[in-house]
């Protein structure tokens, strides 16, 4: 056979095909599942406990106490009845099929905030354990008034009226606005033992199982 049918018949070869649009496709599927899943994450109680926000892990400890029995509050001082924290109670009520309380119910982070906070965290120019927010900056982030906060359909569904009907039964009822209205956060606290205001003045006041009289909150170590 001569070379020119050798060149006529032999077959031509394949152009390669381009690789780059599907490991393009590949690699986007990936960051969008990544970021997908990263965004979940970002909404459960372990992400305030890990990465940027080591700063809060005392916060994350005392949210993953069980209810009901002795344990600590985020400064390591002893609580002698977890539930007395809103972070347990709250956990508990979440487990138990109640409403759905997790660290954001609470805590709503602006983009400012996490701004500043991560660049905070990268100078390590923050305290530690973290200062506890105040309910002024807790309702800010919400957008809503204090009572609103906690007193709302998705939470607590009943009014000011509903909380002194359920502690008629104590003898000093500190529900009852006798000295004006008090902030749901004078006495109940999220990662410490709660503070029975009404102690202040009122020696005789029911101090519920846990928490703690003002005296014996005062008295604290880095409270």
């Amino acid at each position: 056979m001569s070379e020119n049918n050798t060149a006529e018949t032999a077959p031509s070869a394949k152009k390669p095909r381009k690789k780059w649009p599907i490991v393009t496709g590949v690699v986007a599927a990936v960051l969008v599942v990544a970021g997908a899943g990263m965004w979940v994450w970002h909404e459960q109680p372990s992400f305030c406990g890990a990465i940027c926000h080591y700063p809060m892990a005392t916060f994350y400890s005392t949210y993953e106490q069980e209810p009901d029995t002795a344990g600590v509050d985020k400064w390591g001082n002893e609580v002698s009845n977890t539930s007395a924290m809103l972070s347990v109670t709250h956990k508990a009520s979440t487990e138990e099929g109640g409403a759905d309380a997790t660290c954001l119910s609470c805590h709503v982070p602006t983009m400012s905030e996490q701004i500043s906070e991560g660049m905070t965290w990268v100078a390590g120019n923050y305290v530690y354990p973290l200062y506890e927010r105040s309910s002024a900056e807790l309702t800010e982030a919400r957008g809503v008034d204090a009572d609103e906060f906690c007193l709302n359909e998705s939470c607590h569904n009943v009014t000011r009226d509903d909380l002194a009907e359920l502690t008629s039964d104590m003898e000093r009822n500190p529900h009852i606005a006798q000295h004006g209205e008090v902030a749901c956060t004078e006495c109940h606290k999220a990662h410490r033992a709660s503070v029975m205001y009404c102690s202040e003045c009122h020696t005789d006041a029911e101090i519920p199982d846990g928490w703690l009289t003002a005296a014996e909150n005062e008295a604290l170590p880095y409270a």
